[in-house]
């Protein structure tokens, strides 16, 4: 059985080598979707009997880890020199350093690895997480889905 639950998040980025208007800075409304694969909790009388794993959970385990770090956040790549040390001249801005280029892939990448940290083995019966999905426009998205 599987579920899926949407978040949605804003964020800055660049890719400082792309050849159009993406090597600018720039925001997306991202949206994550998070596949949870496993077995419907049978245990009469908990409160996630008949599910997977409650929505509510899936959210706040999504935010806490990952959506509230990105959020309204610019999302810089380390070897991007310039741009860091542009953020880092506005004391308190909310900037996230990633040893990849903030692509689309990578950030799905990035946040499968993060997010299968905190759902596998840790919740429900047989949960682990099976794909994750982040549009960075509506037409435009990366999925990582696990082998």
């Amino acid at each position: 059985m599987t579920i899926t639950r949407k978040l949605e998040f804003d964020a800055g980025h660049r890719i400082p080598d792309h050849r159009s208007q993406c090597r600018n800075l720039h925001g997306h409304r991202y949206v994550l979707e998070i596949t949870l694969q496993g077995d419907v909790v049978e245990t009469e009388g908990a409160p996630d009997c008949g599910m997977v794993m409650d929505f509510a959970d899936v959210k706040s385990l999504a935010m806490e880890h990952l959506v509230n770090r990105w959020d309204h956040a610019f999302l810089v790549y380390e070897g991007d020199v310039k741009v860091r040390e542009f953020l880092d001249s506005m004391p308190g801005h909310k900037t996230v350093v990633l040893n990849r280029i903030p692509t689309v892939e990578n950030l799905a990448a990035i946040a499968f690895d993060v997010l299968a940290n905190v759902y596998d083995a840790h919740y429900g019966v047989n949960l682990r997480l099976a794909r994750v999905r982040i549009y960075e426009t509506p037409n435009c998205w990366a999925e990582v889905v696990r082998d």
